[in-house]
Protein backbone atom coordinates (compact mmCIF):
# COMPACT_ATOMS: atom_id res chain seq x y z
CA UNK A 1 0.00 0.00 0.00
CA UNK A 2 0.87 3.42 -0.59
CA UNK A 3 2.44 5.31 2.18
CA UNK A 4 -0.21 8.44 2.45
CA UNK A 5 1.24 9.74 5.36
CA UNK A 6 1.65 13.23 4.16
CA UNK A 7 -1.54 13.53 2.58
CA UNK A 8 -3.27 12.16 5.84
CA UNK A 9 -1.51 15.05 7.54
CA UNK A 10 -2.20 17.71 5.08
CA UNK A 11 -5.77 17.43 4.63
CA UNK A 12 -6.15 16.81 8.38
CA UNK A 13 -4.27 20.46 8.77
CA UNK A 14 -6.72 21.78 6.03
CA UNK A 15 -9.59 20.82 7.90
CA UNK A 16 -8.77 21.88 11.31
CA UNK A 17 -8.44 25.24 9.61
CA UNK A 18 -11.56 24.89 8.40
CA UNK A 19 -13.65 23.58 10.92
CA UNK A 20 -11.32 24.14 14.08
CA UNK A 21 -10.88 20.19 14.37
CA UNK A 22 -10.56 17.27 12.32
CA UNK A 23 -12.00 13.60 12.27
CA UNK A 24 -10.90 10.54 10.39
CA UNK A 25 -14.34 10.43 8.54
CA UNK A 26 -13.78 13.60 7.16
CA UNK A 27 -10.61 12.92 5.34
CA UNK A 28 -10.84 9.30 4.15
CA UNK A 29 -12.70 10.47 1.61
CA UNK A 30 -10.26 12.96 0.64
CA UNK A 31 -7.89 9.94 0.29
CA UNK A 32 -9.47 8.12 -2.73
CA UNK A 33 -7.54 11.29 -4.54
CA UNK A 34 -4.35 10.15 -4.09
CA UNK A 35 -4.93 6.27 -4.62
CA UNK A 36 -6.06 4.66 -1.37
CA UNK A 37 -8.55 1.44 -2.11
CA UNK A 38 -11.27 0.56 -0.76
CA UNK A 39 -10.05 -2.41 0.81
CA UNK A 40 -6.85 -0.45 2.15
CA UNK A 41 -9.12 1.37 5.05
CA UNK A 42 -9.15 -1.07 7.57
CA UNK A 43 -5.03 -0.94 7.15
CA UNK A 44 -4.71 2.65 7.14
CA UNK A 45 -7.16 3.75 10.02
CA UNK A 46 -4.53 3.33 12.62
CA UNK A 47 -2.24 5.62 11.17
CA UNK A 48 -5.17 8.27 9.97
CA UNK A 49 -6.53 8.62 14.39
CA UNK A 50 -3.05 8.78 14.70
CA UNK A 51 -2.47 11.91 13.07
CA UNK A 52 -5.93 12.99 13.39
CA UNK A 53 -5.21 13.27 16.93
CA UNK A 54 -1.80 14.97 16.96
CA UNK A 55 -3.30 17.80 14.99
CA UNK A 56 -6.06 18.36 17.19
CA UNK A 57 -3.56 18.42 19.85
CA UNK A 58 -1.91 21.69 17.92
CA UNK A 59 -2.71 25.47 19.01
CA UNK A 60 -4.19 27.05 15.80
CA UNK A 61 -1.60 29.24 14.77
CA UNK A 62 0.80 25.84 14.76
CA UNK A 63 -1.40 24.00 12.01
CA UNK A 64 -1.48 26.88 10.08
CA UNK A 65 2.06 27.56 9.60
CA UNK A 66 2.60 23.32 9.23
CA UNK A 67 -0.12 23.57 6.58
CA UNK A 68 1.99 25.78 4.54
CA UNK A 69 3.93 22.77 4.06
CA UNK A 70 1.62 20.55 2.67
CA UNK A 71 -0.77 22.58 1.39
CA UNK A 72 0.22 22.04 -2.46
CA UNK A 73 -1.06 18.55 -2.09
CA UNK A 74 -4.74 19.55 -1.10
CA UNK A 75 -7.03 19.11 -4.24
CA UNK A 76 -9.61 21.51 -3.50
CA UNK A 77 -12.17 22.00 -5.43
CA UNK A 78 -13.56 25.21 -6.39
CA UNK A 79 -16.24 26.77 -4.25
CA UNK A 80 -19.20 27.43 -6.01
CA UNK A 81 -22.45 29.15 -4.95
CA UNK A 82 -24.58 26.05 -3.61
CA UNK A 83 -27.50 25.87 -5.69
CA UNK A 84 -31.09 24.71 -4.78
CA UNK A 85 -32.25 22.34 -6.47
CA UNK A 86 -35.41 22.35 -8.11
CA UNK A 87 -39.00 21.67 -7.62
CA UNK A 88 -41.70 19.70 -9.40
CA UNK A 89 -44.68 21.52 -10.40
CA UNK A 90 -42.95 24.67 -10.59
CA UNK A 91 -44.47 27.77 -12.50
CA UNK A 92 -45.29 31.51 -12.45
CA UNK A 93 -48.04 31.51 -9.46
CA UNK A 94 -46.32 29.75 -6.39
CA UNK A 95 -47.41 29.83 -3.39
CA UNK A 96 -45.83 28.24 0.01
CA UNK A 97 -46.68 28.51 3.44
CA UNK A 98 -44.55 29.03 7.20
CA UNK A 99 -46.90 27.84 9.68
CA UNK A 100 -44.90 27.59 12.99
CA UNK A 101 -47.06 26.80 16.11
CA UNK A 102 -46.27 29.31 18.90
CA UNK A 103 -44.85 27.22 21.93
CA UNK A 104 -41.84 29.33 21.86
CA UNK A 105 -38.81 30.99 19.86
CA UNK A 106 -37.49 29.40 16.58
CA UNK A 107 -34.47 27.58 17.17
CA UNK A 108 -32.08 26.48 14.73
CA UNK A 109 -33.58 23.01 14.15
CA UNK A 110 -37.04 24.01 13.20
CA UNK A 111 -36.10 27.08 12.10
CA UNK A 112 -34.69 24.92 9.22
CA UNK A 113 -37.80 23.79 8.09
CA UNK A 114 -39.25 27.18 7.86
CA UNK A 115 -36.21 29.07 5.61
CA UNK A 116 -35.79 26.07 3.21
CA UNK A 117 -39.55 27.18 1.75
CA UNK A 118 -38.71 30.41 2.53
CA UNK A 119 -35.57 30.02 0.50
CA UNK A 120 -37.37 28.44 -2.35
CA UNK A 121 -39.97 31.36 -2.46
CA UNK A 122 -37.50 33.83 -3.19
CA UNK A 123 -36.04 31.47 -5.83
CA UNK A 124 -39.09 31.31 -7.87
CA UNK A 125 -39.99 34.76 -7.04
CA UNK A 126 -42.97 33.22 -5.15
CA UNK A 127 -45.42 34.22 -2.81
CA UNK A 128 -45.32 32.98 1.25
CA UNK A 129 -47.78 33.59 3.92
CA UNK A 130 -47.08 33.73 7.52
CA UNK A 131 -49.27 31.17 9.55
CA UNK A 132 -50.13 30.97 12.67
CA UNK A 133 -50.72 27.43 13.73
CA UNK A 134 -52.41 28.42 16.69
CA UNK A 135 -54.36 26.02 17.38
CA UNK A 136 -55.05 24.49 20.81
CA UNK A 137 -52.11 22.25 21.23
CA UNK A 138 -51.82 19.68 24.13
CA UNK A 139 -50.86 19.64 28.09
CA UNK A 140 -47.50 18.68 27.06
CA UNK A 141 -47.18 21.30 24.22
CA UNK A 142 -48.77 24.63 24.35
CA UNK A 143 -48.81 27.86 22.80
CA UNK A 144 -47.68 30.91 24.59
CA UNK A 145 -48.54 34.39 24.42
CA UNK A 146 -44.73 35.48 23.82
CA UNK A 147 -43.86 33.13 21.01
CA UNK A 148 -46.25 34.93 18.62
CA UNK A 149 -43.35 37.99 18.76
CA UNK A 150 -40.28 35.92 18.87
CA UNK A 151 -41.29 34.01 16.03
CA UNK A 152 -41.62 37.29 13.91
CA UNK A 153 -38.48 38.34 15.48
CA UNK A 154 -36.81 35.34 14.51
CA UNK A 155 -38.12 35.40 11.21
CA UNK A 156 -37.12 39.01 10.38
CA UNK A 157 -33.54 38.33 11.73
CA UNK A 158 -33.55 35.94 9.02
CA UNK A 159 -34.44 38.31 6.33
CA UNK A 160 -37.32 35.92 5.18
CA UNK A 161 -40.23 37.85 3.62
CA UNK A 162 -43.45 37.14 3.84
CA UNK A 163 -47.19 38.53 2.76
CA UNK A 164 -49.01 40.79 5.33
CA UNK A 165 -51.04 40.47 7.17
CA UNK A 166 -50.36 37.31 9.14
CA UNK A 167 -53.16 34.50 9.38
CA UNK A 168 -54.20 33.63 12.87
CA UNK A 169 -55.79 30.00 12.90
CA UNK A 170 -56.78 30.83 16.05
CA UNK A 171 -59.06 34.06 14.12
CA UNK A 172 -60.55 30.64 11.52
CA UNK A 173 -61.97 28.67 13.80
CA UNK A 174 -65.54 28.87 12.37
CA UNK A 175 -64.54 28.11 8.99
CA UNK A 176 -63.23 24.84 10.28
CA UNK A 177 -66.61 23.75 11.66
CA UNK A 178 -68.70 24.82 8.77
CA UNK A 179 -66.16 22.07 6.82
CA UNK A 180 -66.46 19.52 9.76
CA UNK A 181 -70.36 20.12 9.52
CA UNK A 182 -69.93 19.22 5.44
CA UNK A 183 -67.57 15.92 6.19
CA UNK A 184 -70.73 14.88 8.34
CA UNK A 185 -73.37 15.52 5.87
CA UNK A 186 -70.92 13.76 3.34
CA UNK A 187 -71.07 10.71 6.14
CA UNK A 188 -67.46 10.67 6.33
CA UNK A 189 -67.23 11.79 10.07
CA UNK A 190 -68.85 11.45 13.19
CA UNK A 191 -68.54 12.13 16.55
CA UNK A 192 -67.17 9.40 19.25
CA UNK A 193 -68.01 9.32 23.02
CA UNK A 194 -66.17 6.10 23.36
CA UNK A 195 -63.25 6.26 26.03
CA UNK A 196 -59.63 6.18 25.08
CA UNK A 197 -58.82 2.36 26.00
CA UNK A 198 -61.22 0.89 23.61
CA UNK A 199 -60.92 3.47 20.97
CA UNK A 200 -57.04 1.85 21.17
CA UNK A 201 -58.11 -1.74 21.06
CA UNK A 202 -60.78 -1.00 18.47
CA UNK A 203 -58.23 0.59 16.12
CA UNK A 204 -55.26 -2.23 16.89
CA UNK A 205 -58.22 -5.03 16.51
CA UNK A 206 -59.58 -3.26 12.87
CA UNK A 207 -63.19 -3.42 14.52
CA UNK A 208 -65.28 -0.02 13.47
CA UNK A 209 -66.68 1.99 16.58
CA UNK A 210 -70.38 1.92 17.84
CA UNK A 211 -70.48 5.56 17.83
CA UNK A 212 -69.61 5.37 13.65
CA UNK A 213 -73.00 3.46 12.83
CA UNK A 214 -75.29 6.61 13.90
CA UNK A 215 -77.17 8.18 10.72
CA UNK A 216 -76.21 11.60 9.55
CA UNK A 217 -79.08 13.16 11.40
CA UNK A 218 -78.07 11.98 14.00
CA UNK A 219 -74.57 13.14 13.69
CA UNK A 220 -75.61 16.62 13.01
CA UNK A 221 -77.02 16.41 15.99
CA UNK A 222 -74.77 15.20 18.53
CA UNK A 223 -72.07 17.48 16.65
CA UNK A 224 -74.06 20.48 17.87
CA UNK A 225 -73.90 18.48 21.36
CA UNK A 226 -70.48 18.35 21.23
CA UNK A 227 -69.80 22.29 22.32
CA UNK A 228 -71.58 21.93 25.53
CA UNK A 229 -70.00 18.49 26.02
CA UNK A 230 -67.48 17.92 28.70
CA UNK A 231 -63.49 17.58 27.86
CA UNK A 232 -62.51 14.17 26.96
CA UNK A 233 -66.18 12.81 26.18
CA UNK A 234 -66.36 13.18 23.00
CA UNK A 235 -64.54 13.80 19.52
CA UNK A 236 -65.00 14.37 16.07
CA UNK A 237 -63.22 11.56 13.93
CA UNK A 238 -62.93 11.03 9.93
CA UNK A 239 -64.05 7.68 8.59
CA UNK A 240 -61.33 5.75 6.81
CA UNK A 241 -61.09 2.26 6.23
CA UNK A 242 -60.58 0.11 9.51
CA UNK A 243 -58.63 -2.26 7.57
CA UNK A 244 -55.84 0.22 6.39
CA UNK A 245 -52.79 -1.19 6.77
CA UNK A 246 -51.34 1.75 9.52
CA UNK A 247 -53.86 1.40 12.18
CA UNK A 248 -52.59 5.05 13.05
CA UNK A 249 -54.68 6.20 9.92
CA UNK A 250 -57.91 4.38 11.07
CA UNK A 251 -60.35 7.16 12.17
CA UNK A 252 -57.96 9.96 12.90
CA UNK A 253 -59.38 12.73 15.20
CA UNK A 254 -60.30 15.70 13.59
CA UNK A 255 -61.43 18.03 16.93
CA UNK A 256 -61.59 17.63 20.57
CA UNK A 257 -63.00 19.70 23.48
CA UNK A 258 -60.66 21.80 25.65
CA UNK A 259 -61.33 24.23 28.22
CA UNK A 260 -57.82 25.70 28.63
CA UNK A 261 -57.38 29.16 27.88
CA UNK A 262 -55.90 30.19 24.46
CA UNK A 263 -53.20 32.75 24.69
CA UNK A 264 -54.92 35.25 22.04
CA UNK A 265 -58.71 34.03 21.89
CA UNK A 266 -58.68 33.28 25.70
CA UNK A 267 -61.88 30.98 25.97
CA UNK A 268 -63.72 32.38 22.88
CA UNK A 269 -63.99 28.55 21.56
CA UNK A 270 -63.82 25.34 23.06
CA UNK A 271 -63.83 22.87 20.18
CA UNK A 272 -60.44 22.51 18.55
CA UNK A 273 -59.40 21.25 15.57
CA UNK A 274 -55.83 18.98 14.69
CA UNK A 275 -53.41 20.45 12.94
CA UNK A 276 -54.15 17.88 9.77
CA UNK A 277 -57.90 19.22 9.29
CA UNK A 278 -56.64 23.01 9.71
CA UNK A 279 -53.48 22.03 7.43
CA UNK A 280 -56.27 20.26 4.88
CA UNK A 281 -58.47 23.36 4.44
CA UNK A 282 -56.62 26.05 4.29
CA UNK A 283 -53.84 24.50 2.38
CA UNK A 284 -57.02 24.34 -0.34
CA UNK A 285 -58.87 28.00 0.52
CA UNK A 286 -55.51 29.93 0.92
CA UNK A 287 -54.14 28.83 -2.69
CA UNK A 288 -51.09 27.16 -1.02
CA UNK A 289 -49.06 25.41 -3.86
CA UNK A 290 -46.17 23.75 -2.36
CA UNK A 291 -45.24 22.43 0.85
CA UNK A 292 -42.13 21.59 2.26
CA UNK A 293 -42.18 18.99 5.30
CA UNK A 294 -40.56 16.76 7.07
CA UNK A 295 -40.76 13.01 6.69
CA UNK A 296 -42.07 12.81 10.34
CA UNK A 297 -45.33 14.33 8.68
CA UNK A 298 -46.15 11.37 6.69
CA UNK A 299 -49.12 10.57 7.68
CA UNK A 300 -50.39 14.05 8.26
CA UNK A 301 -49.66 14.17 4.56
CA UNK A 302 -52.01 11.07 3.70
CA UNK A 303 -54.64 12.68 5.85
CA UNK A 304 -54.72 15.90 3.98
CA UNK A 305 -54.84 14.02 0.18
CA UNK A 306 -57.63 11.97 2.15
CA UNK A 307 -59.52 15.32 2.92
CA UNK A 308 -59.03 16.73 -0.56
CA UNK A 309 -60.17 13.70 -2.01
CA UNK A 310 -63.68 13.77 -0.08
CA UNK A 311 -63.75 17.53 -1.45
CA UNK A 312 -62.99 16.78 -5.11
CA UNK A 313 -60.11 19.64 -4.30
CA UNK A 314 -56.99 19.16 -6.55
CA UNK A 315 -53.60 18.22 -4.20
CA UNK A 316 -50.68 20.16 -3.70
CA UNK A 317 -47.73 19.38 -4.32
CA UNK A 318 -46.45 17.95 -1.04
CA UNK A 319 -42.94 17.60 -0.74
CA UNK A 320 -40.82 15.72 2.41
CA UNK A 321 -37.29 16.48 3.51
CA UNK A 322 -35.25 14.05 5.66
CA UNK A 323 -34.86 15.13 9.69
CA UNK A 324 -31.36 17.19 10.36
CA UNK A 325 -29.70 16.25 14.02
CA UNK A 326 -27.60 19.05 14.08
CA UNK A 327 -24.10 17.14 16.12
CA UNK A 328 -22.90 18.42 18.51
CA UNK A 329 -22.83 17.53 22.50
CA UNK A 330 -24.41 20.83 23.29
CA UNK A 331 -26.85 21.03 20.42
CA UNK A 332 -29.76 19.39 22.11
CA UNK A 333 -32.33 21.71 20.81
CA UNK A 334 -36.61 21.36 21.52
CA UNK A 335 -39.21 24.25 21.85
CA UNK A 336 -41.07 22.24 24.51
CA UNK A 337 -38.51 21.77 26.34
CA UNK A 338 -37.05 24.82 26.41
CA UNK A 339 -40.62 26.24 27.15
CA UNK A 340 -40.30 24.42 30.29
CA UNK A 341 -36.96 25.39 31.48
CA UNK A 342 -37.57 29.61 30.66
CA UNK A 343 -40.74 29.57 32.54
CA UNK A 344 -39.67 27.88 35.04
CA UNK A 345 -36.42 30.34 35.95
CA UNK A 346 -33.87 27.65 35.06
CA UNK A 347 -32.81 29.37 31.67
CA UNK A 348 -32.50 33.39 32.01
CA UNK A 349 -34.87 33.65 29.16
CA UNK A 350 -35.57 32.59 25.06
CA UNK A 351 -32.33 33.84 24.14
CA UNK A 352 -30.30 32.05 26.78
CA UNK A 353 -27.63 30.00 24.80
CA UNK A 354 -28.63 26.46 25.93
CA UNK A 355 -32.58 27.14 23.78
CA UNK A 356 -30.51 27.66 20.61
CA UNK A 357 -33.24 29.85 19.47
CA UNK A 358 -32.57 32.19 16.97
CA UNK A 359 -32.43 35.16 18.89
CA UNK A 360 -29.96 33.43 21.06
CA UNK A 361 -27.91 32.97 18.31
CA UNK A 362 -28.09 36.07 17.28
CA UNK A 363 -26.90 37.28 20.97
CA UNK A 364 -23.72 34.72 20.36
CA UNK A 365 -22.31 36.85 17.11
CA UNK A 366 -23.91 34.27 14.51
CA UNK A 367 -25.49 36.19 11.50
CA UNK A 368 -28.52 35.43 9.58
CA UNK A 369 -26.40 35.18 6.33
CA UNK A 370 -24.61 32.15 7.89
CA UNK A 371 -27.95 30.27 8.86
CA UNK A 372 -29.17 31.04 5.45
CA UNK A 373 -26.07 29.57 4.33
CA UNK A 374 -26.25 26.56 6.26
CA UNK A 375 -30.04 25.73 5.48
CA UNK A 376 -28.76 26.16 1.72
CA UNK A 377 -26.08 23.73 2.19
CA UNK A 378 -28.24 21.20 3.93
CA UNK A 379 -30.94 21.59 0.86
CA UNK A 380 -34.01 19.51 0.03
CA UNK A 381 -32.19 16.16 2.02
CA UNK A 382 -34.69 13.31 1.21
CA UNK A 383 -32.92 11.44 4.11
CA UNK A 384 -32.20 11.76 7.40
CA UNK A 385 -28.56 13.56 7.71
CA UNK A 386 -26.04 14.55 10.78
CA UNK A 387 -24.75 18.24 10.11
CA UNK A 388 -21.73 18.93 12.68
CA UNK A 389 -22.42 22.37 13.85
CA UNK A 390 -18.63 23.33 13.43
CA UNK A 391 -20.36 23.67 9.47
CA UNK A 392 -22.69 26.62 10.75
CA UNK A 393 -19.92 28.21 12.59
CA UNK A 394 -16.92 27.46 9.66
CA UNK A 395 -19.79 29.63 7.58
CA UNK A 396 -19.91 32.45 10.14
CA UNK A 397 -16.44 32.21 10.41
CA UNK A 398 -15.72 33.30 7.32
CA UNK A 399 -18.28 35.96 7.23
CA UNK A 400 -16.88 37.59 10.41
CA UNK A 401 -13.51 36.81 10.24
CA UNK A 402 -12.29 40.00 8.43
CA UNK A 403 -13.84 42.52 10.72
CA UNK A 404 -13.39 40.73 14.32
CA UNK A 405 -10.35 43.01 15.63
CA UNK A 406 -7.69 40.65 18.23
CA UNK A 407 -7.88 41.17 22.01
CA UNK A 408 -5.76 39.15 24.63
CA UNK A 409 -7.81 37.20 27.56
CA UNK A 410 -6.92 35.31 29.90
CA UNK A 411 -9.26 32.83 31.95
CA UNK A 412 -8.37 33.04 35.87
CA UNK A 413 -5.34 35.13 36.12
CA UNK A 414 -2.19 35.18 37.62
CA UNK A 415 -0.47 37.79 38.41
CA UNK A 416 3.42 36.97 37.69
CA UNK A 417 6.96 38.29 38.87
CA UNK A 418 9.40 38.19 36.12
CA UNK A 419 13.30 38.91 36.74
CA UNK A 420 15.46 40.41 34.83
CA UNK A 421 12.91 41.60 32.33
CA UNK A 422 13.07 43.92 29.36
CA UNK A 423 12.71 47.71 30.59
CA UNK A 424 9.34 47.90 27.89
CA UNK A 425 7.04 50.05 28.77
CA UNK A 426 4.38 49.68 25.75
CA UNK A 427 3.91 47.93 22.80
CA UNK A 428 2.05 48.08 19.50
CA UNK A 429 0.33 44.98 18.20
CA UNK A 430 -1.66 44.75 15.24
CA UNK A 431 -5.76 44.95 15.54
CA UNK A 432 -5.73 42.08 13.11
CA UNK A 433 -3.28 39.83 11.28
CA UNK A 434 -4.68 41.05 7.62
CA UNK A 435 -4.90 44.89 8.87
CA UNK A 436 -1.78 47.74 9.32
CA UNK A 437 -3.24 49.44 12.33
CA UNK A 438 -2.94 48.73 15.25
CA UNK A 439 -3.70 49.12 18.92
CA UNK A 440 -0.93 49.95 21.89
CA UNK A 441 -0.84 47.87 25.15
CA UNK A 442 0.92 49.69 28.21
CA UNK A 443 3.51 47.21 30.02
CA UNK A 444 2.93 46.88 33.64
CA UNK A 445 2.01 44.01 35.76
CA UNK A 446 1.66 40.96 33.68
CA UNK A 447 -0.84 38.18 34.12
CA UNK A 448 -1.84 34.69 32.18
CA UNK A 449 -4.38 31.78 33.12
CA UNK A 450 -3.31 29.97 35.97
CA UNK A 451 -4.11 26.80 33.92
CA UNK A 452 -1.51 27.67 31.68
CA UNK A 453 0.64 28.29 34.69
CA UNK A 454 0.49 24.61 35.64
CA UNK A 455 0.58 23.28 32.85
CA UNK A 456 3.95 25.11 31.73
CA UNK A 457 5.48 25.70 35.09
CA UNK A 458 9.27 25.23 34.86
CA UNK A 459 9.47 25.95 30.64
CA UNK A 460 10.50 28.22 28.21
CA UNK A 461 7.50 29.90 27.17
CA UNK A 462 6.71 33.08 24.41
CA UNK A 463 4.40 35.95 25.86
CA UNK A 464 2.43 36.30 22.21
CA UNK A 465 3.95 38.93 20.85
CA UNK A 466 6.36 39.91 23.98
CA UNK A 467 9.30 38.03 24.88
CA UNK A 468 10.12 34.93 26.17
CA UNK A 469 10.20 33.72 29.96
CA UNK A 470 11.03 30.62 31.84
CA UNK A 471 7.74 30.23 33.98
CA UNK A 472 8.28 29.51 37.73
CA UNK A 473 8.30 31.10 41.22
CA UNK A 474 9.38 33.75 40.35
CA UNK A 475 9.67 33.01 36.37
CA UNK A 476 12.58 34.75 34.70
CA UNK A 477 12.84 36.91 31.10
CA UNK A 478 15.68 34.43 28.95
CA UNK A 479 15.38 35.96 25.45
CA UNK A 480 13.11 37.81 22.85
CA UNK A 481 13.70 35.56 20.44
CA UNK A 482 10.82 34.47 18.22
CA UNK A 483 11.72 30.50 19.04
CA UNK A 484 9.17 27.37 18.89
CA UNK A 485 8.26 26.94 22.28
CA UNK A 486 4.47 27.56 23.60
CA UNK A 487 3.24 30.95 23.01
CA UNK A 488 0.42 32.00 25.59
CA UNK A 489 -1.91 34.90 26.33
CA UNK A 490 -1.34 37.49 28.69
CA UNK A 491 -2.93 40.63 29.95
CA UNK A 492 -1.57 43.90 31.45
CA UNK A 493 -3.44 46.22 33.78
CA UNK A 494 -6.90 44.09 32.89
CA UNK A 495 -10.37 44.83 32.83
CA UNK A 496 -12.37 42.07 34.31
CA UNK A 497 -13.70 39.98 31.93
CA UNK A 498 -16.70 37.32 31.78
CA UNK A 499 -17.39 35.34 28.95
CA UNK A 500 -21.29 32.99 28.44
CA UNK A 501 -20.80 29.96 26.83
CA UNK A 502 -23.25 27.68 24.62
CA UNK A 503 -23.46 25.63 27.44
CA UNK A 504 -24.97 28.53 29.81
CA UNK A 505 -21.75 28.90 32.38
CA UNK A 506 -19.43 31.91 32.48
CA UNK A 507 -15.62 31.79 31.70
CA UNK A 508 -14.30 34.70 34.19
CA UNK A 509 -11.31 36.29 33.57
CA UNK A 510 -9.94 39.31 32.35
CA UNK A 511 -8.91 40.97 29.30
CA UNK A 512 -6.96 44.03 28.02
CA UNK A 513 -7.75 47.55 28.93
CA UNK A 514 -8.84 48.69 24.55
CA UNK A 515 -11.67 46.37 25.47
CA UNK A 516 -13.20 49.27 27.45
CA UNK A 517 -13.97 51.28 23.76
CA UNK A 518 -15.94 48.44 22.36
CA UNK A 519 -19.55 49.03 21.51
CA UNK A 520 -21.98 46.81 22.68
CA UNK A 521 -23.13 44.08 19.55
CA UNK A 522 -19.72 44.24 17.69
CA UNK A 523 -18.26 40.87 17.55
CA UNK A 524 -14.05 40.41 18.34
CA UNK A 525 -11.86 37.48 18.55
CA UNK A 526 -10.18 37.02 21.90
CA UNK A 527 -6.63 35.05 20.80
CA UNK A 528 -6.53 31.54 21.13
CA UNK A 529 -9.78 31.65 22.84
CA UNK A 530 -12.38 32.41 20.23
CA UNK A 531 -15.28 35.14 18.59
CA UNK A 532 -16.88 36.89 20.88
CA UNK A 533 -19.68 39.42 20.93
CA UNK A 534 -19.57 42.28 23.04
CA UNK A 535 -22.68 42.18 25.43
CA UNK A 536 -22.68 44.81 27.88
CA UNK A 537 -20.87 46.01 30.81
CA UNK A 538 -22.55 44.85 34.08
CA UNK A 539 -22.44 47.12 36.63
CA UNK A 540 -23.94 44.55 39.68
CA UNK A 541 -20.45 42.66 38.36
CA UNK A 542 -18.24 45.56 37.89
CA UNK A 543 -17.77 43.38 34.10
CA UNK A 544 -17.45 43.23 30.49
CA UNK A 545 -19.63 40.81 29.16
CA UNK A 546 -19.31 38.77 26.19
CA UNK A 547 -21.24 36.23 24.85
CA UNK A 548 -19.16 33.17 23.04
CA UNK A 549 -19.64 32.67 19.11
CA UNK A 550 -17.07 29.45 18.36
CA UNK A 551 -13.55 28.86 18.26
Amino acid sequence: MKDLSKEILAYALHNAIEYNKTSPDRILPKLFQHGLKKEEIKEIMPKLQEIVKRVNSLKPEEIKKQFQEYKDIVKVHEEKPRELSELPNANKKMVFRLAPFPSGALHIGNAKTYLLNALYAEKYKAKTLLIMDDTIGSEEKQSINEAYELIQQGLDWLNVEYNKPIIYKSDRLKIYYDYAEQLIKKDKAYVCHCVQEILKENRAKGIECGCRQFPVKEQLKRWKEIFKAKPGSAILRIKTSMQDPNPAFRDRVLFKISDRPHPRVKNKYRVWPTLEMTWAIDDHLLGITHVLRGNDLAIESDMEKYIWDIFGWPHITLIHTGLVKIEGAEAKISKSKAQKEVLSGQFTGWDDPRTWSLQSLARRGIKPEAVREFVKEIGLNKQDIITPIDSLYSINRKIIDSSSNRYSFVENPLELEIKNAPSVKKIQITIHPDKKETREIEINKISISNKDFKALNGQEIRLLHLYNIKLGEPSKFTSSENKEIPRINWTSNPVKTRILMPEGNWVLGAAEQAISKLKPDQIIQFERFGFVRFDNFNQETNTYDFWFAHK
